[in-house]
């Protein structure tokens, strides 16, 4: 796993924070300077702490957990859905829907209509409707497309949560921190940090520094992913190594109540050719 360099996070513009008028004093250890009346961030701790942010993530990715990405705001939107994509990993772009995570059964209810639309455009129930409820519905569709169709497949609670902007999002990081979910987050000098696990001390409104550190946590998450799938054919291929030797002892077994003379040959010269 490689992490970004200070001139990588530089040229990205990781280091511009907001007008000192508008910073939070809890940003106060991860800011350098002020200079013209803006925070520059110290980015040697952002380069720290996305180092440190990648290998949680790795680490809960290897695990075979679900990371629901959040970014709602314009620059941020396109660049967060193509990164959770390549990972195949939940995001949510569009608004907020009030009580995903504490009311998580109600939002799979929701998801669980959309599934039962396409059931049923693809049944033919659809084509038996009157044109007034097939508009409707198609309606009803597409905003369930628009506000949930990218966490379809969550079934489960995420283990992580990884937000771009947490004032932004402040609804998304209390129902996470209610809940006891690790918040990962991009956290600029206008922000409260006190709330969020692993801070990422950096510009949350450019959109190359957003993508710079979205490319290197998605690239730790894909690691993670690969090892897990390296760990599960290992555990597969031991497992069937070990199955053998029983099946051969098993057939002995059988062959012994048969005829117990020539098995019992047969099996000291099995033995002594593994011993060889």
């Amino acid at each position: 796993m490689s992490t970004p360099n200070f001139d990588q996070l530089l040229e990205a513009g990781c280091h511009f924070g907001h007008m000192k008028r508008k910073w939070n004093p809890a940003m106060a250890p991860y800011i350098f300077m002020e200079r013209n009346g803006i925070h520059i961030i110290d980015l040697y701790k952002t380069q720290a702490k996305l180092e440190e942010a990648a290998a949680a993530l790795r680490n809960i990715a290897k695990g075979g957990k679900k990371i629901l990405f959040v970014a709602t705001k314009k620059q941020a939107k396109e660049i967060l859905a193509d990164k959770a994509q390549s990972v195949n990993m939940p995001y949510v772009i569009e608004r907020w829907p009030g009580g995903m995570l504490t009311n998580f059964p109600t939002i799979r209810k929701a998801v669980k209509k959309m599934t039962s639309i396409d059931k049923m455009q693809k049944d033919g129930t659809f084509d038996n409707l009157s044109k007034r409820e097939k508009l409707q519905i198609s309606r009803q569709r597409a905003k369930l497309e628009k506000n949930l169709g990218s966490i379809a497949d969550l079934n489960r609670l995420p283990s992580a949560l990884f937000i771009v902007d947490v004032c932004k999002e402040h609804i998304a990081v209390a129902e996470a921190n209610r809940l006891g979910i690790p918040v990962f987050a991009i956290v600029d000098t206008n922000s409260d940090p006190s709330n969020v696990d692993f801070v990422i001390p950096a510009n949350d409104d450019a959109s190359k520094s957003i993508e710079l550190i979205l490319d290197t946590v998605c690239s730790a998450i894909s690691e993670g992913l690969e090892e897990r799938k390296v760990e599960k054919a290992d555990e597969k291929a031991a497992g069937e190594n070990a199955d053998a030797p029983r099946r051969n002892e098993r057939r002995r077994v059988n062959r012994k109540e048969d005829n117990e003379g020539e098995v019992v040959a047969e099996a000291e010269v099995t033995e002594t050719e593994a011993a060889e």
